[in-house]
């Protein structure tokens, strides 16, 4: 488990504005944002930055409680998200605007509070934006004190929460509270002190570890094809972008909501996961020939090796290919090798 890393998974409804909360972590705009009411973010995207000496990966999330999207659109981006955050994240941010909890908020916060275990919890911190709707030395608690659902997050969450505006409080430097670099940093200290509560451990369970090791046997295997050429970084890179590829095989008569449950810590659902995943996964005290595997399988290994032997030699082209079946993943990253004739950088 990389403990240099904070890994930090952002939630919340359609338009709430993680993508901005994410670049003012940050500190640049590497998140795609958008100014109307539609979401954004419709696919998980993780960025990483060093920030006061810390490596931060921040992973942006599509509205996985509230979004219109297809359940195969879900089920990609939730196993996207599984990907790039296992073996677990340090920490969740559950993203709300400042602004009156309507039936539609009250109903996120129900799935919510459904879909995550209470371990989870221990994990998250509550940041709400549009800041400059509070009043005049008005703080974000004081003004969901009275909403009982708000209320109960909050204690849930160990009474973490901060509060940022992403247009408006960027260079304030007459309020402290009403600065986005001063709610940065005290955002980030509250990670701290809650990793260190936490022992300093990640969020996990049985699915994510699950595909940790997957993780890891790719990332080694694509290391010895490489004879040493390929860095360290490279190959998880890599190896991650095969086992979404896998993943999305093996998974694939899994619904999103046992995705969604087993990402969060739902018992049932992790096992229901976690027994697909064993399926697949090699038994080295048989031979070869003894393994039986299920109906396409073999097809499977036979496109995913196909595509991590062409990727040494090509390079991560076909990385950015993501969304892509492994055949035609390999095929983008052959025509690479062809056009090319050199690994990308």
């Amino acid at each position: 488990m990389d403990e240099s890393n904070w890994r930090i998974v952002m939630l919340g409804k359609t338009g709430a504005g993680k993508s901005s909360v994410a670049n003012t972590i940050l500190g640049e705009p590497l998140f795609k944002t958008n100014t109307t009411a539609n979401s954004e973010t419709s696919k998980c995207q993780a960025e990483t930055k060093t920030l006061n000496g810390r490596s931060i990966t921040l992973i942006d999330t599509p509205g996985f409680f509230d979004t219109a999207v297809s359940e195969e659109e879900l089920k990609t981006e939730l196993i996207k998200c599984i990907t790039e955050c296992a073996p677990g994240p340090h920490a969740f941010l559950i993203v709300f605007k400042v602004e009156k909890f309507t039936e539609h908020e009250q109903d996120v916060i129900k799935t919510i509070s459904e879909c995550i275990s209470k371990e989870v919890f221990q994990y998250a911190t509550v940041l709400f934006t549009h800041g400059d709707q509070l009043d005049e030395g008005q703080t974000v608690e004081e003004y969901f004190h009275q909403n009982q659902l708000a209320k109960e997050l909050l204690e849930n969450c160990g009474g973490r929460c901060h509060v940022i505006d992403n247009k408006y409080w960027k260079n304030n430097q007459q309020d402290e509270y009403r600065s986005n670099q001063f709610q940065v940093k005290e955002l980030l200290k509250t990670v701290d002190q809650m990793v260190e509560a936490n022992k300093g451990s990640c969020y996990t369970n049985q699915m994510l570890q699950s595909v940790e090791e997957e993780i890891q046997r790719e990332e080694e295997e694509l290391i010895r094809q490489s004879s040493g050429n390929m860095t360290r970084k490279e190959a998880r890179k890599l190896a991650k972008f095969n086992v979404f590829n896998n993943l999305k095989f093996k998974l694939a008569s899994i619904a999103s909501t046992a995705l969604l449950g087993g990402l969060y810590g739902m018992l049932t659902m992790v096992q229901d996961v976690v027994k697909v995943l064993k399926k697949y996964q090699p038994e080295p005290e048989k031979s070869q020939a003894s393994v039986e595997e299920p109906e396409g399988a073999a097809a499977e290994q036979t496109a995913s090796t196909f595509v991590a032997e062409v990727a040494v030699k090509g390079g991560v082209a076909g990385y950015h290919a993501a969304d892509e079946a492994p055949q035609d993943v390999a095929e983008k990253a052959a025509e690479a090798v062809t056009e090319e004739g050199t690994a990308c950088p």
